[in-house]
């Protein structure tokens, strides 16, 4: 039994880690779609968007069984950031162009409608997350003679300390990302290349399902991918933070002249 708990114990570290990973994927996104809205609403976004990050990682648990068979649940979010990453780019250079209608139309974008934005990225995240969970708890032994959802109890209480502190993680990176927004304007696009390439990992997943079948299905999770993915997201992170920060100290020193 103790080794049975140790190896549960390991386990459960090792998913702190990814959950927290693919948290920051989600806080990056979530913290994008809320920034046009003033301080206070943007608040009660980011609640609202984490009471459904909740409720749907929760569901996709119970669900998982049955969700991995629904490869164009993860097309959809794919498409989606996609989408939201290609317009605001497309926007942005239309503006640099002399044109900002579309800019003041994106910051006049209401409250609710955000808010229906966020919980459609969260539905594709919670599908990533609870896929990511479901292959670390299978590898542990069977705690218990019961299942939940069609998975055993003990791998099923795993997953579910794991994506719960994900959560948690998720609450905070999203509010400091908000604020690096809000502290460095321009570093919007960077954002924007994030949400853009998170749908490209979700596309590389789609691509590996089963039922699709045009990449291999461990591609996803191999070392070469991961190490690719974070190394493309830390390169646009540190770049637009540079770029950021010298476009502030630029604006900064321009009235002195």
């Amino acid at each position: 039994m103790e080794t049975i708990l140790l190896e549960y114990g390991w386990v459960l570290l090792i998913l702190i880690v990814l959950e927290g990973l693919l948290a920051a994927d989600n806080a990056v996104v979530m913290a994008v779609m809320v920034k046009h809205l003033p301080p206070l609403q943007q608040k009660k976004a980011l609640f609202y968007g984490l009471i459904g990050a909740f409720v749907l990682r929760f569901a996709a648990l119970f669900l998982i069984t049955f969700l991995v068979k629904w490869w164009w649940i993860q097309a959809i979010g794919a498409i989606y950031l996609l989408f939201v990453s290609g317009k605001h780019l497309y926007d942005m250079k239309k503006h640099q162009t002399g044109s900002s209608d579309s800019v003041k139309q994106k910051k006049a974008s209401g409250f609710w409608a955000t808010v229906v934005k966020v919980e459609m990225a969260d539905l594709a995240f919670a599908i990533d997350s609870m896929l990511a969970a479901v292959a670390l708890a299978v590898t542990l032994p069977h705690m218990g003679d019961f299942s939940i959802g069609g998975i055993n109890a003990g791998q099923f209480a795993v997953m579910f300390l794991g994506g719960i502190i994900g959560l948690i993680i998720m609450r905070f990176a999203a509010q400091w990302f908000v604020s690096l927004l809000q502290k460095y304007p321009s570093f919007e696009t960077a954002a924007f290349m994030i949400v853009g390439w998170v749908g490209v990992k979700l596309g590389v997943m789609t691509l590996a399902h089963p039922q699709v079948g045009f990449l291999d299905e461990d591609f996803p999770h191999s070392i070469a991918w991961k190490v690719i993915f974070w190394v493309v997201l830390l390169l646009i992170l540190a770049g637009g933070y540079i770029l950021s920060v010298n476009h502030k100290t630029k604006s900064l020193n321009e009235p002195e002249k």
